[in-house]
């Protein structure tokens, strides 16, 4: 009897099937970005840094951004195409050793669930070429969005306001 009991046990439990961590049967289309070049284009126009974070979803390490400090009035654009993605009016010292802003130039940045590193976070690209760019958490300045847009500086370029 409990040679039979055991073996049911087993079975059951060898037989369950957790889906929590499988990939949906049905993957959804792939966005066609305005900007769209193969990897070798890519491979060509950027920096080996800029083509990792940027086309490869990669991070550069905190406090090493040479934008991470800058104090000018202007416009920071996406490395790979040019698209205006930030104003430095919504610029802030977050602390986390990454250009944080607390807003995006509206239409111009793009959102997808990231669960890379084990629980969901909000990945941003640019709405363009579809680069990444870090990610926007909820922990920003209460007194403006709330929001903390985290984001390589290696995936930007700064264009001062002329005087």
């Amino acid at each position: 009897m409990g040679k039979k009991l055991f073996l049911a046990m087993f079975l059951v439990l060898v037989g369950c099937k957790g889906v929590s961590q499988e990939e949906p049967k049905t993957k959804e289309k792939e966005k066609v970005y305005k900007v769209t070049k193969t990897d070798e284009e890519w491979r060509a126009e950027l920096t080996e840094m800029e083509y990792y974070v940027l086309r490869k979803a990669a991070t550069e390490s905190p406090f090493t951004s040479e934008l991470l400090e800058n104090k000018e009035k202007g416009t920071y654009i996406c490395a790979g195409c040019a698209t205006p993605l930030f104003r430095s009016e919504h610029k802030y010292r977050s602390g986390t050793g990454w250009p944080s802003f607390d807003r995006e130039i509206e239409g111009n940045v793009d959102y997808d669930v990231d669960y890379k590193i084990g629980y969901k976070r909000t990945e941003e690209h640019c709405a363009t070429c579809g680069g990444h760019l870090g990610h926007v958490f909820d922990d920003g300045p209460r007194r403006t969005t709330g929001k903390r847009h985290c984001i390589n500086g290696v995936a930007l370029n700064f264009i001062p306001d002329s005087k």
